[in-house]
């Protein structure tokens, strides 16, 4: 059997980005201005007005179809672009088993296309990422299992979420345990008001500050986050510094938390190296199952537990981390945002459903999904 078409599809939806505010993939209030690309109001980062991501199809000379997609929240058409006219061609006419192994060669196979070429993150990688979800789509289909029972004997059938964002002045967790809560004000003393509403109302909270922090600021932000006893202290620092989060962690006793911001064991090690983890958070529309699978053995060597990173998505990219999820031995919680569900179970023939405060793992062949009508007619 070989790969016969790869097909990549960029869709923007529309959607209330004053209901998605202080949630996650719309963290923060934008500013003001013309298109649909506007800056967070409190700190320099590009947020898009619409719902952005990138599909891929994969089909075979058998008749199998792949479903992957990759984390694209803004310019949806740079990863398939990528796909189009680098990573397509790699993969057409290829040989495929289905076999774990046979994924992991084409993955290694793609990745080797960024080098000599100034790349070792970023877009190229989210575009690999969707094709690898795919590869394990039809995998998944051709051994008659769901994905997760590729990668276990024995999955988690259900995985406990927590609810990541409230908007500004809402204190109720429906009915989830943990929230997740974005540092969007201007000061800390806003947010602060904010979190203790929510403690106050019974929930438990963890903190994403967005990067925001310099290493000063965020012992004082941390020692608050302690008194409260916050869950854990996620994007502290800027991103590219590993030693200055080990730092950081070794003065506080609440968890750092990182992930989001990379994509293979290359740019995660000299964060395991330094013990700058509490947390990993792998994003799967940003590492695939493939990688995250490295790196979720990269975290349990270090003894750390992995919670998946979700934010916009689709239908494929909320099953590959709910499978790996069921199927991580260190993995025990996953992220929830009900308005990404929402539209995602808009193009799914059968819905990803929860249990209360759980994700049910999708139990047929492959991601367990199937998409209609086709997301680019929502372009």
């Amino acid at each position: 059997m070989t790969i016969t078409s790869v097909t990549a599809i960029p869709v923007r939806l529309p959607r209330d980005i004053g209901a998605a505010t202080g949630t996650a993939g719309s963290p923060t209030t934008l500013s003001e201005g013309p298109g649909s690309y506007r800056w967070s109001s409190v700190y320099p980062c590009l947020y898009s007005t619409r719902f952005e991501t990138a599909l891929v199809r994969v089909e075979t000379s058998e008749g199998h179809t792949g479903w992957g997609e990759a984390q694209a929240p803004v310019a949806p058409e740079v990863a398939c672009a990528i796909i189009d006219h680098i990573l397509a061609g790699a993969l057409t006419g290829q040989p495929f088993d289905g076999s774990p192994a046979r994924i992991a060669e084409l993955w290694d196979l793609m990745y080797a296309t960024m080098r000599v070429r100034g790349q070792t993150g970023g877009f190229m990688l989210d575009a690999i990422s969707a094709l690898d979800i795919a590869l394990w789509d039809i995998a998944g289909q051709l051994a008659g299992k769901p994905i997760c029972e590729l990668l276990t004997p024995r999955p988690k059938r259900t995985i406990p979420a927590y609810l990541s964002g409230l908007p500004r002045g809402e204190t109720g967790t429906g009915g989830f345990r943990l929230v997740k809560l974005f540092y969007d004000t201007q000061t800390p003393g806003e947010f602060f008001e904010h979190a203790d509403a929510v403690i106050a109302a019974g929930g438990q909270i963890a903190v994403d500050a967005l990067w925001r922090h310099t290493p000063e600021s965020a012992l004082d932000f941390g020692a608050q986050l302690e008194k409260r006893n916050a869950v854990w202290f996620e994007a502290p620092l800027a991103p590219e510094d590993p030693l200055a989060h080990a730092a950081l962690a070794r003065e506080l006793s609440v968890p750092i938390a990182l992930g989001e911001s990379y994509r293979t064991r290359h740019e995660m090690l000299p964060f395991f190296r330094a013990g700058a983890l509490g947390v990993y958070q792998p994003d799967l529309g940003r590492c695939g199952i493939t990688e995250g699978l490295r790196l979720a053995a990269l975290a349990a060597d270090h003894g750390v537990p992995v919670v998946p990173h979700v934010s916009i998505a689709f239908g494929p990219q909320l099953a590959a981390a709910i499978h790996f999820a069921a199927a991580v031995d260190n993995c025990s919680l996953a992220e929830y945002n009900p308005q990404v569900l929402a539209v995602a179970n808009r193009f799914l023939v059968s819905p990803i459903s929860m249990d209360g405060s759980r994700y049910i793992v999708p139990s047929a062949s492959g991601l367990g999904i199937n998409l209609t009508p086709p997301p680019g007619d929502a372009r």
